[in-house]
């Protein structure tokens, strides 16, 4: 129950669609740089959805601008069990229940909407998703007190400005606003927890062996009484006619979550009830999102731009994460993350193959923050992810343009051995085996220049 809690809880203070960037990071907030890996995204800004990679860039866009652009995330997680267990205090048997695919696909839109004030400064907003997780898995599989499912949403409002201090340096900056919205689930071992109160004769006699007696655990939550804040600002140095640097930073935002725990308790151990454990109740908790850092070069030859970027994220910031219950009796959930902080790596190109045809390819390596297997969860299976895009760009008239992308992204054999924590010693099951993961990604995009 306490890892189906804390985790829903993370999740839902950072967010649709299984992540597929770092961590839980959803990268997918542009079609255009889709087919290029988003290499170079913080200094090559060809739209404006420059306004989430680097606002600095709004200041190199012509006209005003509108872009409407959605994903379709397509994930394969199987999950291979390699002896999973009961907790050791009841003999560490084997966990029942057949392997699951984890994965589904999930759809995220973005839109983006840009406004010339004069030849120096431009404002635009931001809506996207920049954190995301979906998984979901079947109520009987071998993992499923670890989890069942997990649905989070979460949308960005991102206002912001670009300035053009000369024809070499413009800076830009803006305001997130994140709203996020969740449902997870997971099975509980009421079995296990009989077994706790009184003895396995007993609770056989009862009709509530370990495994035998499953309840069920569901949380609904939001922050939509109190947004999330945080800013992101950079900068785009024009080094010479062909070669642009870009730097850029998103903030930490600190999100506040309450929701709603509720129980379903088998009738076989009801007795539970008696101590006002397992009741509904609310809860809150404190998540902080990492901070990012990106460093961007594009540098044109001829008809050939070629794109590299490193970003930084600070994942470290999860090191543990802590619910509180507003039932007096159930006591806090802790649980420690210790995450790593972690780099992206990218290299595209963009080749001008005629006037109104851009054609584009890249390559990249996500690490992953998951600092090993006993720290890998049934909600976030994956491991360090190699990407590999093409896409394409087509400029219908001077108004209008699409991109289209597509990338296919190779996951490294994530291996799991995750005990279930919990002060309830016949609670502690181990999840242990192997995902086979990988992801498609198509995406699409309409720019209007108006």
């Amino acid at each position: 129950m306490r890892k189906t809690l804390y985790t829903g809880v993370l999740l839902l203070c950072l967010p649709p669609g299984s992540a597929w960037a770092s961590g839980f990071a959803l990268i997918e907030t542009n079609a255009a740089g889709q087919g290029n890996a988003y290499a170079g995204a913080a200094a090559y800004t060809n739209d404006a959805s420059t306004i989430f990679f680097n606002p600095a860039g709004l200041t190199l866009l012509q006209d005003d601008h509108i872009v409407l652009a959605s994903h379709l995330i397509m994930p394969q997680s199987e999950f291979t069990n390699k002896g999973s267990t009961a907790a050791a205090i009841l003999g560490g048997g084997p966990l029942t229940g057949p392997d699951d695919d984890g994965g589904f696909n999930a759809f995220v839109p973005n839109f983006y909407w840009v406004k010339t004030i004069d030849e120096s400064m431009k404002i635009g907003i931001g809506v996207n998703t920049p954190f995301g997780l979906a998984t979901k898995y079947d109520d009987n599989w071998v993992g499923r007190y670890h989890a069942v499912e997990s649905d989070l949403k979460t949308v960005n409002f991102n206002p912001s400005i670009g300035y053009r201090i000369n024809d070499k340096l413009s800076v830009g900056g803006g305001v997130n606003l994140i709203l996020a919205d969740v449902i997870l689930s997971s099975a509980i071992d009421f079995g296990a927890i009989c077994v706790a109160s009184f003895d396995l004769p007993t609770c056989t006699g009862l009709g509530a062996p370990p495994q035998g007696a499953d309840g069920f655990a569901d949380l609904e939550g939001d922050n939509f009484d109190d947004i999330g804040l945080g800013f992101n600002f950079g900068f785009i140095y024009q080094i010479s006619d062909r070669t642009r640097l870009g730097i850029a930073y998103r903030s930490e935002i600190d999100v506040e979550v309450d929701g709603e725990a509720d129980f379903r308790v088998p009738a076989s151990t009801s007795f539970v009830l008696s101590s006002n454990l397992f009741v509904d109740t609310g809860l809150s908790a404190d998540v902080t999102l990492p901070a990012s850092l990106s460093f961007s070069v594009s540098h044109r030859k001829e008809k050939i731009t070629y794109l590299a970027d490193i970003t930084f994220t600070g994942w470290s910031s999860f090191d543990e994460l802590r619910i509180v219950y507003d039932n007096p009796v159930q006591p806090d959930s802790v649980t420690t993350e210790s995450w790593e902080d972690s780099f992206r790596y990218s290299f595209g190109i963009d080749y001008q193959y005629s006037d109104r045809i851009i054609l584009r390819t890249g390559l990249a390596h996500d690490n992953s923050p998951v600092p090993s297997k006993e720290r890998r969860t049934a909600r976030l299976p994956g491991d360090h992810r190699t990407w590999i895009s093409f896409g394409m760009g087509y400029q219908y008239s001077k108004e209008l343009s699409f991109d289209v992308g597509y990338s296919h992204l190779f996951i490294k054999g994530a291996e799991i051995d995750n005990e279930f924590e919990s002060s309830v010693p016949t609670l502690a099951a181990t999840l242990t085996g192997e995902y086979d993961a990988t992801v498609d990604i198509l995406s699409a995009q309409l720019n209007w220049r108006y």
